[in-house]
């Protein structure tokens, strides 16, 4: 049985023209928020703030940066201001750490815990029929051939 797949999910469906849903209703805000001034505001006031308001209204609505709604980017600036993911290395060490380098460096000072014990010849026999039968050889298959 076949299935049909929806295409293009993250087109946004038009309703007036070439005007999305989310275009329109940052379009009524922005003109809202105009009749508002203009009601309270001087004309030379209001006309200072329908132009700051149709610049960020028609970007927020219209602008897109890396083909995504300046809003969305936006909130991708915030996000990453707020909460960066880049770690950046101090490199003064606080006590703990110091502490913790002091026992490493004697540990590895110490010749008897650097040298490896020699492997024995019948693990290595072992090994080799491990690595020749490609995995398949058990330890309990060994005491039946030696």
């Amino acid at each position: 049985m076949q299935f049909v797949v929806p295409q293009f999910i993250n087109v946004e469906p038009k309703i007036l023209g070439p005007i999305t849903p989310r275009q329109l209703i940052i379009l009524i805000i922005t003109f809202g928020l105009g009749f508002v001034c203009f009601k309270l505001a001087d004309l030379t006031l209001f006309i200072l703030e329908a132009i700051i308001l149709l610049i960020v209204g028609g970007g927020l609505a219209f602008a897109k940066v890396n083909k995504r709604p300046l809003h969305l980017f936006l909130f991708d600036l915030i996000k990453t201001v707020k909460n960066p993911n880049l770690r950046v290395w101090q490199k003064e060490l606080s006590p703990a750490p110091e502490k913790e380098l002091k026992i490493k460096e004697e540990i590895e000072e110490d010749p008897e815990t650097r040298r490896r014990r020699p492997l024995l010849r019948s693990k290595l026999s072992q090994i080799s029929l491990l690595v020749d039968t490609g995995g398949k050889y058990q330890e309990e298959d060994w005491e039946d051939v030696v």
